[in-house]
C-alpha cells in the first residue's frame, strides 16, 4: 500500500510518500522560514497562501522522486490537527481534492501522533512499549506508548511549551526567528556558571511541566541589564537558560521511566533536534542503563514523511479508517487523548 502524506499545520508544507513494502519511497519539504523571519514569527494568512503555492509542485517532486505515476498511490492522509486553521484547511482540501479526482480513500491524521511515530521510521526503531517526550513549539508531554493509538498522558506543560519558552527567550535576547536553534548555538559560548535560572517543577510530585516562569526570569535578568548587555552576556544567559530548560524535561524523562517500568524512551518534536537536549539524555539514560532513540533529524521538525508513515501504520492497523466521503473539517485545538483507535 502506498499512501501520500500532506502536512501543513504551521509554516512548513510537506508531502511524501511512504510505501507499506519498501519504506519511505521520497519526500519534499518547503520551510516558510525565510518569509516569516520580518514579523519574528508565524504570520498565520501568509503561511496559508504559501501552502496554497507550495503543495502541487511539492506531489510533482516526490511523485518524481519515487517514479510514480499519482494513480498509483492507494490512500492519502492529511494533517487534520492540532495547528492553524487555515494551513490545516490548505492540506485538508488538497488531500480530499485529490483523493476525489483519483477516486482514492482518504485519512485525518493527528499532527502529534505523527510525530510520535516519527522515530519509527530510522533504520533501528525503537520496539513497544516505551515512553515519549513530545516536545516542540506548541506541546510538551510524557506518552506512555503500548501500540499505534495506545497512548496514556502522563505529564504536560501546564503554560509554555518547551519551543515557545525557546522561541520567546531567544526574542527577549535580540535573536532572530526561529529562536530555538538561534539560541541554543548562542548558549554553546555562554558560561553555565554566570547565570544559575530556575528549573520550574523539578521536584514537583508529578510529570507535568511549566516554563513560563523561566521564561520571566529570562526577561528580568535582560531588563537588570537595561540596554547595556554585551554579546557575553546573551551567552550567558543563553547558557543558563538552555540548561534550566533541559535539566528539567531530562528528569522528568527518567522519572517517567522508572516510575513506568520501561527502559526505551523516545524524543519527538522540533525541540529533539536540540544538541543540548540530546547529550544529556543520552549521559542520563547511560547510566540507568536506559535506551533513547530519536527521529532523523530532518524528520525532527514538520514534515509529510511522519503524517504518510502515520496513515501507513493506522490503515494496516484498521482500513475502515480511510473514507470516500470527501467533505473535511480540521480540527485546530485536538488533545492526543482524544485521538480514537
Amino acid at each position: 500500500m502506498i499512501v501520500l502524506g500532506i502536512e501543513s499545520s504551521c509554516d512548513e508544507t510537506g508531502l511524501a510518500l511512504y510505501d507499506t513494502e519498501h519504506g519511505l519511497l521520497a519526500h519534499a519539504l518547503h520551510s516558510q522560514i525565510a518569509m516569516h523571519q520580518e514579523y519574528g514569527g508565524v504570520v498565520p494568512e501568509l503561511a496559508s497562501r504559501d501552502h496554497i503555492r507550495r503543495a502541487l509542485p511539492l506531489l510533482t517532486e516526490v511523485l518524481t522522486q519515487a517514479k510514480l505515476d499519482k494513480h498509483q498511490i492507494d490512500a492519502i492522509a492529511y494533517t487534520q490537527g492540532p495547528g492553524l486553521a487555515g494551513a490545516l484547511l490548505v492540506g485538508a482540501s488538497v488531500a480530499c481534492g485529490l483523493a476525489l479526482a483519483l477516486d482514492k480513500p482518504v485519512i485525518g491524521i493527528h499532527h502529534l501522533e505523527g510525530h510520535l511515530l516519527s522515530p519509527l521510521l530510522a533504520s533501528q526503531p525503537p520496539q513497544f512499549p516505551f515512553i515519549a517526550l513530545l516536545v516542540s513549539g506548541g506541546h510538551t508531554q510524557l506518552m506512555r506508548v503500548d501500540g499505534v493509538g495506545q497512548y496514556k498522558l502522563l505529564g504536560e506543560t501546564l503554560d509554555d511549551a518547551a519551543g515557545e519558552a525557546f522561541d520567546k527567550s531567544a526574542k527577549l535576547l535580540g535573536l532572530t526567528y526561529p529562536g530555538g536553534p538561534a539560541i541554543s548555538r548562542l548558549a554553546e559560548f555562554g558560561d553555565p556558571a554566570a547565570y544559575k535560572l530556575p528549573r520550574p517543577m523539578l521536584h514537583s510530585k508529578d510529570l507535568n511541566f511549566s516554563f513560563s516562569g523561566l521564561k520571566t526570569a529570562v526577561l528580568t535578568v535582560v531588563k537588570n541589564h537595561n540596554t547595556d548587555i554585551c554579546e557575553q552576556d546573551k551567552a550567558n544567559i543563553a547558557r543558563g537558560f538552555v540548561d534550566a530548560l533541559v535539566d528539567v524535561l531530562v528528569a522528568k524523562s527518567m522519572t517517567a521511566l522508572k516510575e513506568q517500568g520501561l527502559k526505551r524512551l523516545v524524543i519527538a518534536g522540533g525541540v529533539g533536534a536540540n544538541q543540548q537536549l540530546r547529550t544529556a539524555l543520552n549521559a542520563a539514560a547511560a547510566k540507568r542503563r536506559y535506551q533513547v532513540f530519536y527521529p532523523e533529524l530532518e524528520f525532527c521538525t514538520d514534515n509529510g514523511a511522519m503524517i504518510a508513515f502515520a496513515g501507513a501504520m493506522r490503515l494496516q492497523q484498521n482500513p475502515a479508517l480511510a473514507t470516500r466521503e470527501y467533505g473535511f473539517n480540521v480540527r485546530p485545538r485536538w488533545p492526543l487523548h482524544e485521538l480514537q483507535t
